[in-house]
């Protein structure tokens, strides 16, 4: 009788703790926010401001078309009150696991709402449009519009400040574009050629008359041989074409074999510097935030280029 009693009392107490942990979990009234990229983790910061709680799957230097769901993600992603994704096959491996995730919660692609009139299509298949929309600011002001419609229809009553936030961030975004037009200006004509390892930026190029070229496709589940490596290297040598970049959250070694192989065709091209492309920078940092990331993106292309 002792032992059951003892057994009761533990149950009830563990019962007690997990309550307790649940209202201080749930005390300050913040929607819990996880987004799959920094990026979206950022527009969720900036339109959601001290009423969510956002985390993101994947941080600095990860490649989101190459990631899979950790165990830590599933907890964040079943805790979470609303999910945003990016969408537009950017997040390949993740497809089913968010589809089956939207039966249970709210799950939002923040590119759903892009017309497709606005959306960049592959060269080589045009049913498949290119994701990396947040290298267009204005596409990136949808993104945010979509985020805040999401936020207010979930909590109504914070509506207002949702489009306080919202309207802020959107002149902040207005302000960088202007920036990066006034900088890419300073470079000749002649010079705006951005080579990359794969093809991240064609929006960016769209955007600011930059003619752009990667040695991968779209994802960079694309495949790349030395055909496509020497094919490259004569563009580079035939245009006199001297810097590419790398990128943080892809490996160097494509562009390396391009430098080298210009080396051995006579032609010496550099290293213009590190863009980010697919991830953000290390949070705390310029670079953690898509307005830092996206300036030191545009400082370095000018440095390198002008």
């Amino acid at each position: 009788m002792k032992k059951t009693i003892a057994a009761v009392m533990l149950s009830c107490l563990g019962l007690m703790s997990a309550c307790n942990n649940v209202s201080s979990n749930e005390s300050d009234g913040r929607l819990k926010v996880t987004a799959t990229t920094g990026q979206i983790a950022d527009l969720a910061k900036n339109i959601g401001g001290s009423e969510v709680e956002v985390e993101a799957l994947m941080g600095p230097g990860i490649d989101p078309h190459l990631y899979q769901a950790s165990q830590g993600d599933m907890k964040k992603l079943n805790e979470a009150d609303i999910i945003f994704y990016n969408g537009l096959h950017l997040e390949g491996k993740m497809g089913n696991l968010l589809e089956k995730l939207s039966s249970e919660k709210p799950v939002h692609a923040v590119s759903k709402e892009i017309s497709e009139d606005d959306l960049l299509a592959d060269e080589e298949n045009p049913s498949i449009h290119d994701p990396h929309i947040w290298f267009s600011i204005p596409l990136w002001m949808e993104a945010a519009e979509a985020v805040e419609k999401e936020l207010s229809d979930l909590r109504p009553e914070q509506s207002e400040t949702f489009q306080a936030n919202l309207e802020d961030y959107k002149r902040k975004l207005q302000e960088m574009d202007a920036y990066a037009k006034e900088q890419i200006e300073q470079i000749p004509e002649s010079g705006r050629v951005l080579v990359t390892a794969h093809d991240a930026f064609q929006y960016f190029g769209h955007q600011y008359g930059i003619e752009v070229m990667g040695l991968q496709g779209l994802s960079t589940e694309s495949e790349y041989g030395l055909r496509d490596v020497q094919s490259l290297v004569d563009l580079l040598a035939e245009r006199n074409i001297k810097s590419v970049f790398i990128e943080t959250s892809i490996s160097d070694k494509s562009i390396t074999a391009v430098i080298e192989g210009a080396k051995q065709k006579g032609h010496t091209v550099t290293i213009g510097g590190e863009l980010y492309s697919d991830a953000m920078g290390e949070e705390g940092t310029e670079a953690g935030t898509y307005l830092g990331m996206f300036k030191h993106n545009v400082d370095r292309i000018t440095a390198s280029l002008k």
